[in-house]
């Protein structure tokens, strides 16, 4: 086996195995442990995280961030990968900042002129626009991270109302808007609420024994409470711009029903607490959504109307 071929198949061994002794590996690969010390140490300097363990259970381990194998990539699959990355520049804040900065700076240096070439020209004729935001949230990384481990944080959170300590077991990070969000159990109020992460002050772990959440993520975790709220049958109607807000709008795109003319309408249930929440929406769709029911809403519309003309002070 020839010496190119050996360390790379011994790169994809080390990845695999995670914990190994050089014995272990002289073995496998039919060499002298002196010959499988120089590739280790060959395989360190290209980048490969290793180190090693000294006693009679000693060996070397892959640290944490390994290295993955060589994946070939086509051009076009590389073009999309790259643009994928370029695309999060729009955000100021994200999980992994650095690593996507890293990747993008290795996609450009391994691809070939005529690729960089074309993607230079890409650069300036297709984009994802992001709002920009000068928000700062630094504990992206935290909250998925304990949302990963189902861990519980104790953060300094700043709401509307007041600024205070709140522990929270996170299910999920999401952006929306350029701004990004976390989705987690609070134990102080006992439900699933959704924080602000550029709110957020601190996050430190705790020793708070965590719920059983496992089973929750961001495709089915409730928006409300755990415990059932009082809820309220929806109707409304839509005209095709309305179907184009609803369907923009998480809460609502799983109650909206389009016709074959492109008009629709939502049918459903909102939680009672969330009235001031969606009289807001329906205010901002205009004449493309008309609430049928609830009267609560209609209600609290109409409410919401008059604080803004008392506001404006329209005659």
């Amino acid at each position: 086996m020839s010496k190119s071929k050996r360390l790379l198949e011994l790169m994809l061994t080390v990845n695999r195995k995670r914990k190994f002794t050089v014995k272990e590996l002289a073995y496998e690969f039919g060499v002298s442990t002196r010959t499988i010390l120089r590739d280790l140490q060959e395989l360190s300097e290209l980048g490969v995280p290793l180190y090693s363990e000294v006693g009679p259970h000693g060996g070397y381990q892959v640290l944490k961030e390994r290295i993955l194998p060589p994946i070939a990539f086509s051009e076009e699959e590389a073009v999309a990968i790259f643009f994928a990355i370029h695309a999060l520049r729009h955000y100021s804040s994200l999980p992994f900042s650095a690593e996507a900065s890293s990747a993008l700076k290795k996609f450009t240096q391994f691809m070939s002129q005529d690729i960089r070439d074309r993607i230079e020209q890409m650069k300036n004729r297709v984009d994802f626009i992001t709002p920009t935001r000068q928000a700062s949230s630094p504990y992206l990384s935290v909250l998925l991270d304990a949302a990963i481990q189902q861990r519980v944080l104790c953060i300094d959170y700043e709401s509307k109302e007041k600024r205070a300590d709140r522990l929270i077991q996170p299910i999920g990070i999401y952006t929306r808007n350029g701004l990004w969000y976390c989705r987690a159990y609070c134990f102080q109020n006992d439900d699933i609420r959704v924080f602000r992460c550029d709110r957020i002050h601190s996050a430190v772990p705790s020793d708070t024994k965590p719920r059983d959440l496992w089973h929750m993520h961001l495709g089915n975790s409730p928006s409300h409470p755990i415990e059932e709220q009082e809820q309220l049958a929806l109707l409304a109607e839509l005209t095709k711009t309305g179907v184009q807000a609803c369907e923009a709008e998480p809460g609502l795109a799983a109650q909206l029903h389009i016709r074959k003319d492109g008009t629709g309408w939502l049918e459903g249930s909102i939680a009672k607490r969330d009235l001031l929440f969606f009289a807001k929406f329906f205010i901002g769709a205009g004449k493309d959504a008309t609430v049928k029911h609830p009267p609560e809403l209609l209600d609290c519309m109409k409410s919401y109307l008059l604080e803004l003309s008392s506001h404006y002070s329209f005659s």
